[in-house]
């Protein structure tokens, strides 16, 4: 018999707030994180807007010494996943160790050191470089801090997947817990790309949008006049948790983690499939992991980044998958409000979902102006919505061809 798995505790850290609670009412008043770069000298970018966090700071969190050790992607991690411990009330001193751990999700890890030495390096020679660059570049550092910290004996490890890394380690969290591997597993994902190389590699992709003049409305995902993602940095991080375990010391429960499916384009390194195969698989093995009909679901938070193949692909994967009932659906992107945080929006958005459920109410795709024709389905625009729905679906899709999706559901 497999075991229930809950979600007990929740951090983030985005360009819109730090603290959850505060986040999601800046959600649902549709506000936008996106802002022109301060960190970044600009001047001879095309992309000159992203979801930066601005006065970032450790204090609360991480010994300075020890944050300084860090790269930002680490930083940000360590912040959400001490925020997700708190709320979650567990007192790791009491619980077996081997019994829980860490999984955290990044697309790209420690980027910003990476420049940084590289800079070193060519300046001032080898010997230069800091002792201290592989711990703080490598993609692993966040969830083995986590660890260290928490003491925590259990598993450790990193996935990189792209765009759909948070995801797919949250899916790697329950299906460890549900095969009795683990009792409690602080799981998500985290990113800060936002840096020099990082905006300008995407930029000669194509990929970011160019609406430099008006920031806070550059992120229209399923808009017709969508022109690319925005780039952006934060956190997102959550206790998951055996039912029982939670149950008997007397957690609060934000929702069971019912379904977890995932899936391979096998096509483009970079362009989703246009007929959303790869994504319309990954939407049916977590309905069928969930033992759910596609009608038991009523809102999905959309991978929806806003670039013009990526929302086409995922509304015809959608239509794929849910046949009429698309119609039925509320489908939103809070990548409309914060940008695009690569490996870790799985981890971001899955909070939304479970505040959604929580609450009631359903976080609206801001910056919805003019209907695309390809995508036709209701995207909740521009304001939230009050519906009390059984389940919510994540979905995240990344370079590679990876797919991931998540369904939750209050506890019954």
């Amino acid at each position: 018999m497999r075991r229930r798995v809950v979600v007990t505790g929740l951090g983030a850290v985005t360009s819109l707030g730090w603290k959850v609670e505060d986040l999601w009412a800046r959600i649902l008043r549709g506000e936008s994180g996106v802002r022109p770069l301060q960190k970044i000298d600009t001047a001879r970018f095309r992309a000159r807007i992203g979801g930066e966090i601005v006065d970032w700071s450790t204090d609360g969190y991480i010994d300075p010494k020890e944050a300084k050790r860090l790269d930002r992607f680490a930083q940000f991690g360590v912040a959400a996943g001490i925020d997700a411990v708190r709320d979650s009330g567990i007192d790791f001193t009491r619980e077996e160790p081997y019994r829980c751990g860490t999984i955290l999700g990044s697309g790209i890890g420690g980027l910003l050191e990476i420049e940084a030495q590289h800079i070193r390096l060519l300046n001032r020679g080898p010997e230069k470089v800091s002792a201290f660059t592989v711990p703080k570049m490598m993609t692993n550092a966040a969830c083995g801090y986590l660890s260290i910290l928490y003491r925590l004996r259990g598993m450790n490890q990193a996935v990189s997947t792209a765009c759909a890394s948070a995801t797919n380690a949250i899916g790697d969290a329950v299906r460890a817990i549900r095969y009795d591997e683990a009792d409690v597993i602080v799981t998500g994902g985290t990113e800060a790309a936002l840096t020099p190389l990082g905006l300008s590699a995407f930029s000669s992709m194509r990929a970011l949008s160019e609406r430099n003049d008006d920031p806070a409305r550059a992120s229209r995902p399923f808009d017709a006049g969508r022109d690319g993602f925005v780039l952006s940095e934060g956190a997102g991080l959550l206790v998951v948790e055996e039912f029982e375990h939670a149950r008997a010391r007397g957690a609060k429960i934000y929702g069971e983690l019912l379904g977890y499916g995932w899936s391979a384009d096998a096509g483009h390194i970079t362009q989703p499939d246009e007929k959303g195969l790869g994504a319309s698989h990954a939407m049916r093995q977590a309905l069928h992991d969930a033992g759910l009909n596609p009608e038991q679901v009523g809102y999905i938070n959309a991978h929806g980044t806003s670039t013009p193949l990526g929302d086409q692909a995922e509304t015809a994967a959608i239509k794929n998958v849910f046949g009429e009932h698309a119609r039925r659906l509320s489908v939103s992107s809070t990548k409309s409000h914060l940008g695009h945080l690569l490996g870790a929006s799985g981890g971001v958005e899955l909070i939304f979902c479970l505040l959604a459920l929580r609450d009631g109410v359903l976080p609206p795709t801001i910056n919805y102006e003019t209907p695309d024709p390809l995508c036709d389905l209701d995207y909740t625009p521009n304001q939230p919505r009050q519906r009390n729905i059984e389940a919510a679906m994540s979905n995240s899709f990344g370079f590679g061809g990876h797919n991931g999706s998540l369904i939750v559901a209050a506890l019954q």
